[in-house]
C-alpha cells in the first residue's frame, strides 16, 4: 500500500527552503559580473578531448574577462571551473545535493549547493551572458533544450547558445532539421538561436561579437 505525503505539513515548509536557495543564489551571484555558463558530461575523463578543449575554452574566456559558472561536478565541468581558476577568474560550482552524492570539484573558487534542480537552473541563466555546451548525457541535453526554449518563447532575452563539437551534434542536428524543422514543429528562424563550433577560439570569437554588434 502507498504511503501517502502529508503535503499540508511537508510542502508549506519546502517553500522556504526553496525561497532561501534563490535569495542565496542572488545575493552571491549578482556580484560576479560578466559570466559565462558551461555545460557538459560528468562522465569525460581528462584524457577525453572535450575535456581539452573545455579547459581550454573556459581559460580564454577567462582571460576575455568573464567568471564561468559550472555544475560543479567533475568531467566537463571540472574542466571548465580548472581552465577558468588558471585564466584568473571567478571559477563558480553550482552543485546539486542528490541521492548519489556529486563532490564539488576542487578547482571551484566560490561554491553554492543546491537541494532543487529547478533553483539551480535559474541560477545557470540568469547571470549567464552565454551558454556553452559541450557533449554530455539526459543533464546536459536537458540545460541545452531548456535554454533556447526560454530564448524562443522571448522569457529570457537572446544570448549566444554555443555548442561544441559538430561531430557529437551532428545526429542530433539531422533529427531538428528533419523531424522538427520539415514537420513545420519549429520555424526555420529558431535554429538561428544556436550555433556549432569546433574550436575554442571560435566560442570566444562568437560571443564577443554578439555583444560588439549589440553596441
Amino acid at each position: 500500500m502507498f504511503k501517502i505525503d502529508d503535503f499540508t505539513t511537508q510542502d508549506p515548509w519546502r517553500i522556504f527552503r526553496i525561497m532561501s536557495e534563490f535569495v542565496e543564489g542572488f545575493e552571491e551571484l549578482a556580484k560576479i559580473g560578466p559570466a559565462v555558463t558551461i555545460f557538459g558530461s560528468a562522465k569525460s575523463k581528462t584524457s577525453d578531448k572535450y575535456y581539452k578543449l573545455a579547459e581550454e575554452t573556459a581559460f580564454l574566456l577567462a582571460r576575455a574577462g568573464y567568471a564561468i559558472i559550472t555544475g560543479a561536478g567533475p568531467g566537463i565541468m571540472e574542466a571548465a571551473n580548472k581552465g577558468a581558476k588558471k585564466g584568473g577568474s571567478s571559477s563558480i560550482g553550482l552543485n546539486i545535493q542528490v541521492p548519489v552524492a556529486q563532490k564539488p570539484n576542487r578547482f571551484i573558487t566560490k561554491l553554492l549547493e543546491f537541494r532543487y534542480f529547478f533553483c539551480r537552473k535559474v541560477m545557470f541563466l540568469k547571470y549567464a551572458k552565454a551558454s556553452v555546451i559541450f557533449p554530455g548525457g539526459f543533464g546536459t541535453m536537458d540545460e541545452f533544450f531548456e535554454t533556447i526554449t526560454l530564448i524562443q518563447t522571448q522569457r529570457i532575452e537572446m544570448f549566444p547558445v554555443v555548442l561544441v563539437g559538430s561531430g557529437y551534434w551532428k545526429g542530433l542536428m539531422d533529427w531538428i532539421k528533419k523531424s522538427m524543422l520539415n514537420g513545420k514543429r519549429i520555424s526555420k528562424s529558431d535554429l538561428d538561436i544556436f550555433c556549432i563550433v569546433d574550436n575554442p577560439a571560435e566560442v570566444v570569437e562568437v560571443i564577443n561579437n554578439f555583444y560588439s554588434n549589440k553596441k
